[in-house]
């Protein structure tokens, strides 16, 4: 049975990700919001694309104005107004000034804005009441970015404001990683489709569509391989078929020490090498972790392959401490795959037998700036998904530690956004 920590590293180290060249996909502008970078972009636009004004006012040149003052007012001729998105026609001569507005482009001659305020209009003229700076409220070309140098890098998920900044330099396409593909089967002969009529001794399988959100969550693309009944042959034929056609496999139920659970063993005749059998957390114990290497796929790639326990819980809890940052990686994302810790004040005494690391779930709230922790009431068994509803922070109890009291910090795993402080 193998530490978390030690399971983790384990994990990443067999996740190789998605090439550039080989899994590279261009899309729209308009469909890349989530996507990961697959390729550096590089704009021919300077930015700002030329002098312009940041403020509405008028464009002068300094030398006629770096001395005058509210009792002795430079006065100067208007000889033309700047609107944005018109180019100047004047080059601007010794006593002149032209009326600009915010985001015009600079006139010729001209190196100083004055704003407005600081100023008043007779006619064809402006009277100047302050000095300003030298370069007042110019924007230069190419001070923000400059053409041919990297604009944005390989392997960032592409949000709102890298996509403004997309469109800004016209790049109406861009090259991402395809999204990862992700079968998900669901194994046991109890288990049943929630639309068919429950018969005693039957479980509705809640852990395709679980795993199926939490992996379109990450970006990957889930291929619903539905429920496998406990017999080895059928159980062999769809595994070797969600290897032929996913990156990675995950399976739940049948990875435990049960005279049903067949997924080691079949594994292992399909040939994969098995890496992790056990983890020391509860819940969640009864991992399954292997690869196939690319001589032993269809495709001739390489499958990464978990087997996750089947009750909904432990299945969940898997995932979001060990699936998630493999996917992550996976996809092409440079950094940050790691699951996100936080430290929180626990609003009720947490407790576990301190045998292995142990998970208790929640809700995370934000207070007046520190996180606080809520235990979900009721029961906290494996198997009780009722109470799984709303987590978003899963508290953790390491190791030796038997009791954590209400009032005291607590590291919390992340795994949704933290709720508004409850009234």
């Amino acid at each position: 049975m193998l530490p978390v920590s030690q399971a983790e590293a384990i994990i990443l180290d067999l996740v190789q990700p998605l090439n550039e060249e080989r899994d590279g996909e261009v899309v729209t502008l308009l469909t890349a919001i989530e996507r990961i970078l697959a390729a550096p972009v590089v704009s021919q636009l300077d930015f700002p694309h030329w002098d312009n004004s940041a403020m509405d006012g008028y464009a002068v040149r300094y030398e006629d104005v770096k001395h005058c003052s509210a009792e002795q007012p430079a006065s100067l001729e208007i000889v033309e107004e700047i609107p944005a998105g018109r180019s100047p026609q004047h080059l601007l001569q010794r006593g002149q000034a032209a009326r600009i507005l915010t985001g015009a482009v600079m006139p010729a001659g001209a190196d100083t804005v004055v704003m407005q305020e600081q100023t008043r209009r007779e006619g064809n003229r402006v009277l100047i009441f302050a000095s300003p700076e030298p370069q007042a409220f110019v924007r230069h070309q190419a001070s923000f970015y400059q053409a041919g140098k990297p604009l944005l890098p390989t392997g960032i998920m592409l949000q709102a404001t890298q996509l403004a900044v997309l469109a800004a330099a016209q790049c109406n396409h861009v090259t991402v990683y395809r999204r990862p593909r992700v079968a998900i089967i669901s194994t046991g002969d109890e288990l049943v489709t929630p639309d068919q009529l429950l018969q005693p001794g039957q479980l509705v399988d809640s852990n395709q569509y679980a795993l199926a959100a939490l992996v379109a969550q990450t970006g990957a693309e889930p291929l619903h391989m539905g429920i496998i009944p406990d017999r080895p042959q059928a159980l062999k034929k769809a595994i070797a078929r969600a290897i032929a056609t996913a990156d990675v496999v995950l399976s739940s139920g049948g990875v435990s020490v049960g005279d049903y659970d067949y997924v080691e063993q079949i594994l292992q005749s399909l040939g994969a090498e098995i890496h992790v059998r056990a983890v020391g957390v509860k819940p969640g114990k009864p991992l399954t972790v292997a690869k196939f290497s690319a001589s032993a796929t269809a495709n001739q790639k390489s499958v990464l392959y978990f087997g996750l326990p089947g009750n909904p819980v432990s299945a969940l809890v898997s995932f979001w401490r060990f699936v998630q940052p493999a996917l992550k990686k996976l996809s092409g994302l440079a950094h940050s795959w790691g699951p996100v810790f936080v430290q929180a004040r626990s609003r009720h005494d947490l407790r576990s037998d301190g045998k292995r690391e142990t998970y208790l779930w929640g809700q995370l709230y934000l207070v007046d700036g520190n996180y606080e922790f809520h235990l979900a009431a009721g029961s906290h068994s494996s198997g009780n998904l009722i109470n799984l509803a709303q987590t978003n922070g899963l508290a953790i109890l390491p190791i030796g530690k038997t009791l954590i009291p209400t009032g005291e910090q607590v590291k919390v795993l992340q795994v949704g956004s933290p709720a508004i402080c409850p009234a």
